[in-house]
């Protein structure tokens, strides 16, 4: 380390096995490293095995100190923003039998190995191991493709362009030992990480095919040491190209999908998407189920798994022998109208009714030329005032009317490049060809202006307040609210959320009026218009401008005024994501209705606490500290109760060889008590072993081992036995 490669010594810190002292003596008196810098830790960390019997010994690890200018007093070997460990020295000196006896080798070794990765980051000096010459080049390229600075980028796209750079150059190394792309075993962990990879390049901006190029990369840096992956490269690369092209097939639409249930279930407040429509993506749409889970994640939402794997026991179930059936669900049925059906014609910006004409109609996803009062219909029209979902606003609500006829339109979704609006007929019946009249509601479409708006004005506020460089990750415009996410690696203080609001106020107040444009995209990035998170831009965009304000890229609607707009609340700020913030808020007339419902509360819990609203919080930390004092003092009575319990157990200690043991299980006294109590009872009892249990709450379960030091000597250990036991109950420990 110090003289092949050149490491300073003052930069090396060691570790030792707890009970090595030959091995502290040989490192201290020996090499002559400072004692302060000679680190004992446990067996989790320094006592190596080769499994549950065979040969095994303590070891010692030689660390990388990245900064010793913060001296040797207080040395943490578990930061790994410090330290990194590069070499290993396990002393392979004892044999393991079944019943964990230890008994000298034979013949006795030591067995080191390096890292090659650290080591290159080491010597390279680089923040991570994807930046050394053994990856770089790989991450480089992807970078290259995208169009992107690596060195400039955020942190979430260097995570994807790791993503790429890791994934590819194992894809490679599996497809050349004869892994092939499946859905069982192996091949579809290649599978897998290559649609990762797509996904990941997608994220970044990528569109085109680009594995192949990357892979190229990849396999010059290994050919060298590896030549089958140089002799299998155009197989390699013909088995990205088949596996990326199908892919791409299904990825955009479950992508759009997926983000619509995303939305939903936000919009319900719960955090899983429902296992039945994890499914309805991977059996319908191709899109697997570790991606949606993937995708979620990222959104703080987890997938039910067990309704996922039940829709598909169903799906097997009734799946028939023959495969000449006609899909029935509505996405299935607007696939096979896409093809006929022109673009609907959008008049809503400017006018809020007109009468249009039924180009289709669907009924419990069949396409229909008739329905009638009472059934829920989608419905497809040839020109319509309602706004279509997109961009993170909500669809409008209305109705269709006609001569006797009566529609409720609950939602319009966009699909392909028609509108589908969803609704149920509440008088008389309706037919393809009919000409209708389509009128929004306009409180409704009011609401979501003043939201929309105000979204555009929150993200020119977060950027000129508190970091240029907040983007958008994501939105949602609906009647009552609006949710606003942005990168930001930190949380904003107080009083930046309220700078934020009082400026948003400020230019409400000041009455801005739209400037609304469309143009060729080039124009509108060079005058530096913000584009919106997810969306799709084609050669001509419309432009929203306040003018010294903020100025966007969206189709969606918006006040001819930001004074329209009335007045913007920010109801709450929190994290939802590595690296990403989400603001809620409510503007214009749903202030109203916030405060309303806050007022009603405020009235509640005066008439509860029989105080005035002003006197509500000291009431409420009254109470609190009462309750402190109150739990403090009933865990005392617990931990006396425990330890009295304890003292009883004495008398019901085994004997086995030259050891005591007692196994017991004391109630529901808390961990806390629970350790006390095995503490004190291995003090009283000497030599042996104490294991306690309790169930402090229901379906929690504390355990606690205390061994002897002649226990240990056994080569028992109280962490690891402790750690397996826990493991039986769903747990961990140590």
């Amino acid at each position: 380390s110090t003289k092949v490669f050149n490491l300073p010594p003052e930069r090396l810190v060691v570790s030792v096995f707890e009970d090595d002292d030959e091995a502290f003596a040989l490192w201290r008196d020996k090499i002559g490293v400072n004692p302060l810098r000679i680190k004992r830790m446990g067996a989790d960390d320094n006592f190596w095995v080769s499994g549950p019997t065979g040969p095994c010994g303590p070891c010692s690890e030689i660390y990388y100190d990245f900064h010793p200018e913060l001296g040797n007093e207080h040395i943490d070997l578990e930061d790994d923003t410090r330290f990194i460990e590069f070499y290993n020295l396990v002393f392979m000196q004892y044999n393991r039998d079944v019943d964990g006896n230890l008994t000298p080798l034979a013949n006795k070794n030591i067995d080191t190995g390096m890292g090659l990765e650290r080591m290159a980051k080491i010597l390279q000096d680089v923040p991570n191991n994807y930046e050394t010459d053994l990856i770089f080049p790989i991450v480089q390229t992807a970078a290259e493709i995208a169009g992107i600075d690596y060195a400039n980028s955020d942190e979430k796209t260097k995570t994807s362009l790791k993503v790429i750079g890791d994934h590819i150059r194992a894809i490679v190394h599996m497809n050349a030992d004869g892994i092939r792309a499946s859905n069982v075993g192996r091949g579809y962990i290649l599978r897998r990480l290559l649609r990762r990879v797509v996904r990941h390049g997608r994220s970044i901006g990528i569109s085109d095919h680009f594995t192949t190029k990357v892979a190229e990369t990849a396999i010059v840096l290994s050919e060298s040491a590896y030549p089958n992956v140089r002799s299998k490269a155009d197989s390699i690369k013909a088995e990205l190209e088949r596996e990326e092209t199908q892919f791409l097939k299904t990825l955009e639409r479950g992508e759009k999908l997926l983000a619509d249930l995303i939305t939903d279930v936000n919009a319900k407040g719960v955090t899983q998407i429902n296992g039945a429509d994890a499914f309805k993506l991977y059996g319908t749409y191709g899109f697997p189920l570790e991606l949606t889970q993937e995708i979620a994640e990222e959104q703080g939402l987890t997938v039910d798994v067990e309704g996922y794997d039940r829709a598909k026991e169903e799906d097997i179930k009734n799946t028939p022998d023959t495969h000449g059936g006609i899909d029935l669900t509505v996405q299935g049925s607007l696939d096979k109208l896409a093809g006929t059906i022109q673009v609907t014609d959008f008049i809503g910006y400017h006018q809020h009714h007109s009468t249009a004409e039924v180009v289709a109609l669907l009924l419990a996803g069949e396409v229909r030329d008739e329905a009638d009062a009472g059934m829920n219909v989608q419905i497809v029209l040839d020109k319509s005032p309602f706004y279509a979902e997109s961009g993170g606003q909500i669809g409008d609500r209305g109705y269709l009317s006609g001569d006797n006829l009566l529609v409720r339109i609950d939602d319009v979704k966009k699909e392909s490049d028609f509108f589908v609006h969803f609704g149920s007929i509440e008088r008389g019946s309706l037919r393809v060809g009919d000409t209708i009249t389509a009128q929004i509601d306009t409180a409704c479409r009011r609401r979501a202006q003043a939201n929309h708006t105000a979204t555009h004005l929150l993200q020119s506020a977060l950027k000129q307040l508190v970091d240029p460089e907040i983007s958008q990750a994501g939105s949602l415009v609906s009647f009552d609210r609006l949710r606003f996410d942005f990168n930001s690696p930190r949380p904003l203080t107080p009083d930046e959320v309220q700078q934020v609001e009082e400026l948003v106020n400020t230019w409400i107040t000041e009455a801005h009026s739209a400037e609304i444009e469309v143009m060729p995209i080039a124009q509108a990035k060079a005058k530096g218009a913000v584009a919106m998170f997810g969306e799709k831009y084609g050669d001509d965009v419309r432009v929203i401008d306040f003018p010294g304000v903020s100025m966007e890229l969206c189709g969606g609607i918006h006040v001819n005024n930001t004074a329209e707009i009335g007045a913007f609340k920010i109801i709450s700020e929190a994290g939802v994501a590595a690296g990403v913030r989400r603001i809620e808020a409510v503007a214009g007339n749903a202030i109203l209705d916030y405060l309303n419902v806050r007022d009603k509360v405020v009235k509640e819990l005066s008439d509860r606490f029989k105080a005035k609203p002003e006197e509500i919080l000291d009431r409420i930390s009254t109470m609190q500290t009462e309750l402190k004092a109150n739990q403090k003092q009933l865990e005392t009575i617990k931990g006396e109760l425990a330890i009295a319990k304890s003292e009883q157990l004495l008398t019901q200690a085994q004997t086995i060889g030259e050891f005591k043991i007692i196994i017991a299980e004391l109630g529901d006294v808390d961990a806390n008590a629970l350790q006390t109590a095995a503490e004190r009872l291995l003090n009283k009892l000497g030599e042996g072993a104490i294991v306690l249990a309790s169930i402090p709450e229901p379906d929690k379960v504390s355990l606690v081992a205390a061994f002897s030091k002649g226990v240990n000597a056994k080569g028992l250990q109280a962490g690891k036995f402790i750690g397996n036991i826990a493991k039986i109950c769903g747990g961990g420990g140590g």
